[in-house]
């Protein structure tokens, strides 16, 4: 297989997600959404870990496709909520993807608290000739008291990884590709990829 034409579905139709994956990927690939397969209905993520949610997703498309896809999922956990919102980081407040309300809610939950530690933690599901692989990427950090920026998504505002004095919502995409979660999961796997389809 020639690398440098290397089609790959990415089971999301997120663009946040879709332009950071492809940030950190590179040139070499071309990623696919489930849309540009044909799949238009939401892909089901009801396993109780990330790891279960992302394999669940990467399986959903390659059972429905027969190509080489990769799946992720990303939990916020603050250690003084006892790892929550965890696996339900994307629907803490309410059904849907509100990151408002969550946002809000994380902050409710955590008001008085002295200990702000937290980490992202994504878990990214391949699915390549029909064998699964997966790779996790993780950032220490902590919760600021209010939000802070208007890039990103999710919970960037409130999220300062260690090491550094802005969230992730005050960095470029550059910036936070370099440090973050997801950056360092699909990092991982652009490296097996390319090791492994010379």
């Amino acid at each position: 297989m020639d690398i440098d034409r290397m089609e790959i579905i990415f089971a999301t139709n997120n663009t946040h997600k879709l332009n950071e994956a492809w940030a950190v990927l590179g040139p070499g690939f071309r990623l696919l959404t489930p849309r540009d397969c044909g799949i238009a209905e939401e892909i089901p993520e009801t396993q109780e870990t990330l790891e279960g949610n992302a394999l669940q997703k990467a399986r959903y498309l390659y059972e429905r496709t027969g190509r080489d896809c990769f799946a992720d999922d990303t939990g916020l956990e603050v250690e003084a909520l006892g790892g929550a919102p965890g696996v339900r980081s994307a629907r803490y407040a309410t059904d849907g993807h509100d990151f408002a309300a969550n946002n809000r809610l994380l902050l409710e939950n955590l008001a008085g608290q002295e200990n702000r530690r937290a980490r992202f933690r994504t878990v990214v599901a391949l699915i390549q000739g029909g064998e699964e692989h997966l790779f996790e990427g993780i950032v220490e950090g902590r919760i600021v008291d209010a939000e802070h920026g208007v890039e990103g998504f999710g919970y960037d505002p409130l999220f300062i990884p260690e090491g550094c004095d802005r969230t992730f919502a005050e960095m470029s995409a550059e910036e936070k590709n370099a440090v973050s979660h997801r950056g360092r999961a699909i990092r991982k796997l652009a490296a097996y990829l390319h090791a492994t389809n010379k």
